[in-house]
């Protein structure tokens, strides 16, 4: 039991409701129950009165907010009225300097990306920046760039003003320390595709990056994507016939004129087709830079150019008439890597709305254990890789 004589208020305390006792009446009998004279007071009565104290604080708190609070919110104000600390704004940093990028990468979002089914709405990981402009700026505030785009973001399609619009509330809400914003979502794009012939269809995913800055100079948009093919080699092609030419000049060898018929008879012939050329799957990506008359961002029209030009995207649904469709299209395209980023290169440079471009093709050769890469761009100055 508590004892009575330290604490007599603990009994009415904790039907505060009712009592008639002020909370600050109770909390003078607290203090003086505590802090009282300690001669005398043993160990136990010290602990009893502090339990009463702690009992005594809960139940003023429950008479104030209606209900039992946790025992750290119990001692502590509401968040409305506190005045907690911005270090970011009101401290200074210990070196000085101009910083060219801050923010976060790897931001969960959705977007409504465009030229999907109405209403279908896809993971984007986004990476928001400003720079730090101000040298004496401790930091930026990261929770604004946050809510930018949150808030923003899956209010519409995915376009240019949309993106220019969570640029400038990037900037807004850093007035005076930044003077650039950027922003980079990437994220996957799911589209049936049709099969070649049998008229069945399949789901391709993708991937894609959309990437926009904006500084004193305006807005720039890129728009990177990805399609993923088979190449096959056109010197292994010529290796290969040749070996059949050879194995037909053997097997008819003293036989000047054999008969169509037996010669188709001879094609069928597994022994007889002694070689084959090699061929593999193959990845271009293409970094578009997006002129000022662009506004919408679907890439689907992008890709389909890609994979139209290149004639031999790999395939989802797919049965022996579809391959046998896709094994002709090989044979009629023989690709070395320098042949796709050509092709490549002739689609963009005619493509509407594509300031520039850069593109990266890469066959993972089934030959050699490395890969072969080709690189090209509009104005034939290619730096690096396709993607930023």
């Amino acid at each position: 039991m508590l004892l009575r004589d330290e604490v007599d208020s603990v009994p009415s305390v904790c039907h505060l409701r009712s009592a008639p006792w002020p909370s600050h009446m109770v909390i003078a009998k607290i203090r003086g129950a505590v802090a009282g004279p300690p001669q005398g007071r043993t160990i136990l009565r010290q602990a009893r009165a502090c339990c009463a104290a702690i009992i005594a604080i809960r139940c003023i708190c429950t008479f104030s907010l209606g209900r039992v609070p946790s025992p750290c919110f119990a001692l502590r104000p509401p968040l409305a009225a506190r005045t907690m600390p911005d270090v970011a704004s009101t401290e200074r940093p210990s070196v000085e300097g101009r910083l060219d990028r801050v923010g976060m990468s790897g931001i969960d979002v959705p977007i409504r990306a465009p030229g999907l089914r109405r209403g279908m709405v896809v993971l984007a990981k986004a990476d928001a920046y400003v720079d730090l402009a101000d040298p004496r700026a401790k930091g930026i505030h990261m929770s604004r760039l946050y809510r930018q785009l949150t808030e923003r973001l899956p209010e519409a399609d995915l376009s240019v003003p949309l993106l220019r619009c969570v640029l400038e509330g990037f900037l807004e809400s850093h007035a005076g320390i930044s003077r650039t914003a950027q922003i980079r979502l990437s994220f996957e794009v799911p589209v049936e595709r049709g099969s070649l012939v049998s008229g069945l269809s399949g789901w391709r995913s993708y991937p894609v990056e959309v990437e926009a800055i904006l500084d004193e100079g305006g807005l720039r948009v890129w728009l990177t994507l990805s399609v993923v093919y088979s190449s096959t080699c056109p010197c292994s092609a010529a290796l290969a016939r040749q070996l059949i030419r050879d194995r037909f000049l053997l097997d008819f060898e003293g036989r000047p004129d054999p008969s169509t018929a037996e010669v188709a008879a001879w094609l069928l012939r597994a022994e007889s087709i002694c070689a084959t050329p090699h061929a593999q799957r193959s990845t271009a990506t293409v970094r578009l830079q997006l002129d000022g008359s662009v506004e919408s961002l679907d890439p689907i029209a992008f890709i389909d150019s890609a994979e139209e030009a290149l004639q031999t995207p790999v395939q989802a649904h797919v049965r022996r008439a579809d391959e046998q469709e896709f094994t002709l299209r090989s044979g009629q395209n023989h690709m070395f890597c320098e042949d796709a980023a050509r092709r490549l290169q002739r689609t963009f440079e005619a493509a509407d709305g594509v300031a520039d471009f850069r593109l990266e093709v890469r066959h993972a050769e089934s030959l050699h254990p490395h890969d072969i890469v080709c690189s090209a761009s509009k104005s034939g100055r290619s730096e690096g890789s396709a993607t930023p």
